[in-house]
């Protein structure tokens, strides 16, 4: 028991949540993953065959995992997954067109691209490799100028959000976009309020039945429980 526990313990503080429990939710987001890029190849091949692998950015396959394993996330929906990416592809283009010298153009444009998706609520994780292929990406990248905001970056992002809107219907306990999860017909019903408190283990298992893969920890969940409950006590009180 002692072993376990300070097994639990180093898989905290190396970030080791706990995993998805069904096995259809791993295979789907694999699949969808396959789906994803193999679109985006198809599509930017038949319409660029001669630019070849270059019209595939890096940063698409980090937007795929989003979009397919993680579809109800806030960092995978629409706006940030458009918006982030091309965002990012215009900062990439002005700093390398400014910056010539890539070592000082692509952490400025990583920085530039995190600080403008921060203000426009499209954080993006993916949108900071999008801004540092624009600088680092060698000659080819260099002569599309802002082009490749357009092709590759918008026609990849495209293909990708339509793919995943299609793929993700097919399975009704996927969210994408994680809206049309909760515009269910007919009145909501009524929850009863939670008077006993909740335990880990109870976190645990309710994270379980939602069958896909949520973007939190129990500690950050139980925190923000604690934090909620505690603004209420402190508002009923006056």
């Amino acid at each position: 028991m002692k072993k376990s526990r300070i097994w639990l313990r180093a898989g905290q503080w190396a970030g080791v949540e706990q995993p998805v429990r069904y096995h259809a939710e791993k295979f789907v987001s694999g699949l969808g993953g396959v789906v994803g890029i193999g679109m985006i190849s198809l599509v930017t091949h038949w319409f660029v065959p001669d630019l070849g692998a270059v019209w595939i950015v890096a940063s698409m396959g980090a937007a795929t995992v989003l979009v397919f394993a993680v579809p109800h996330g806030p960092l995978s929906q629409p706006w940030p997954l458009v918006g982030g990416n091309i965002i990012s592809a215009v900062i990439g283009v002005t700093v390398a067109g400014w910056v010539p010298d890539p070592a000082l153009g692509g952490p400025l444009a990583v920085g530039l691209a995190i600080f403008a998706m921060h203000y426009l609520r499209c954080i993006h994780p993916p949108g900071g490799a999008t801004a540092l292929v624009a600088t680092v990406g060698g000659p080819s990248i260099a002569a599309l100028g802002y082009q490749y905001v357009w092709t590759p970056v918008a026609l990849n992002v495209m293909i990708l959000l339509i793919t995943g809107v299609v793929f993700n219907a097919f399975f009704p306990w996927r969210r994408y976009p994680a809206a049309w999860a909760a515009r269910k017909p007919g009145p909501k019903p009524k929850l009863a309020p939670v008077t006993t408190p909740l335990k880990p283990a109870d976190l645990d298992w309710a994270l379980q039945q939602m069958g896909s893969f949520i973007d939190v920890s129990e500690e950050d969940l139980e925190e923000l429980l604690r934090l909620a409950g505690e603004h209420a006590r402190l508002a009923k009180n006056g």
